[in-house]
């Protein structure tokens, strides 16, 4: 593992060859113009494609960019775990790999953190709908809110929106967090929030521009049920004591 750095950028990464190019190059000229110092880590969830080589290509160019492999196609939960417990940042932050949270959103993330007043913050399309800029289809929308109901129903979180892909930790946060994580595919978002909030952690929900983005790797009643079913599990696991 490399030195400290103020922030780690995890980037969850399946069959991304097209998109990576623009999305690491857009990071890279985002953080050339920023103070602190930064690593960005993407982890390859076994893709068929040429992911890797994207990356492999970038490195003798970019000495900050870190490319780490899953063992197989495990979930987007799982890469960011493995990311995580990889990192060297002060704060630990993840963004989708096609940006649908803008890089330059990052600072209402961070600075919250580095000013003492939360160690968990995460992106919300829930709080100002008005910065949404490209929407996802209306029956998308609507089954998202609908999730939400559940996630408050079944788990008791109260925020708007656990599922915008762009969340920060403070280190000390999300080692303890990730440790305890236990589902490794899309619901693994309300899971960590479940965690932070049951370990004392202060978190805060931040509205963010947002915009969707063609390409989702989502299986939508699939990964819906799948989804659902978690918030059932994160419940047995409670009960269970894994997040004690």
């Amino acid at each position: 593992m490399p030195g400290p750095v103020d922030i780690s950028i995890i980037i969850p990464a399946y069959n991304e060859a097209n998109r990576l190019p623009g999305t690491l190059n857009t990071i890279r000229d985002y953080l050339d113009k920023q103070a602190w110092t930064a690593e960005v880590i993407v982890v390859n969830d076994g893709s068929s494609d040429q992911t890797v080589s994207v990356v492999e290509n970038l490195l003798s160019r970019w000495s900050i960019l870190r490319l780490v492999n899953n063992r197989g196609n495990y979930g987007k939960g799982y890469s960011v775990r493995h990311g995580a417990l990889q990192a060297a940042g002060k704060i630990i932050l993840f963004s989708d790999a096609d940006l649908s949270a803008p890089v330059t959103e990052i600072p209402k993330l961070i600075g919250p953190i580095l000013n003492n007043d939360c160690d968990i913050a995460f992106g919300s399309r829930g709080i100002d709908r008005s910065l949404i800029g490209v929407h996802q289809s209306q029956w998308r929308e609507v089954s998202g809110m609908v999730f939400n109901l559940l996630v408050r129903l079944t788990i008791g979180l109260p925020f708007k929106d656990t599922q915008c892909g762009f969340k920060a930790f403070r280190r000390e946060a999300a080692l303890p967090i990730f440790q305890r994580q236990t589902i490794i595919g899309f619901g693994f978002d309300p899971e960590v929030l479940y965690i932070g909030r049951k370990q004392g952690f202060r978190m805060e929900e931040i509205p963010v521009r947002w915009n969707h983005v063609d390409g989702t790797t989502v299986r939508f009643l699939k990964d819906s049920l799948k989804m659902f079913l978690d918030l059932l599990l994160i419940r047995w696991n409670d009960l269970r004591g894994k997040y004690n």
